[in-house]
């Protein structure tokens, strides 16, 4: 079997076509898999612990990038639809009792 694919080749144009195919569902589109989160509360939240906390919770196959935008709201990137979707059917969340509040990014805007 391995010598009947050995002669096996793809030209400049078959590669450049199976390159731009892929799934939807993968596409690593930072707007699109983006939310955007605040927690309603006058206490400190301690980062280390709540981005520790929800991505053990959330646990996303494909994982979440959670960053800091000040003022306790924060960046949660994910890396597959099917993550953000179930984190966005699952709510409320809270951490440490404080709500957490999600808004899609779109169009790098709230939504």
């Amino acid at each position: 079997m391995e010598s009947e694919f050995a002669g096996l080749s793809l030209d400049k144009e078959e590669e450049d076509i199976l390159q731009a195919q892929g799934d939807p569902d993968l596409i690593n589109n930072e707007e699109s898999l983006s939310l955007v989160g605040c927690f309603l509360t006058a206490s400190i939240i301690h980062y280390p612990a709540m981005k520790s906390t929800l991505a053990n919770l959330w646990h996303p196959v494909k994982g979440v990038q959670i960053r800091d935008l000040g003022e306790k709201r924060y960046l949660f990137k994910f890396f597959h639809v099917i993550d953000m979707e179930r984190v966005i059917k699952g709510t409320p969340w809270t951490f440490n009792n404080h709500l957490l509040i999600l808004h899609k990014l779109q169009g790098g805007k709230i939504h």
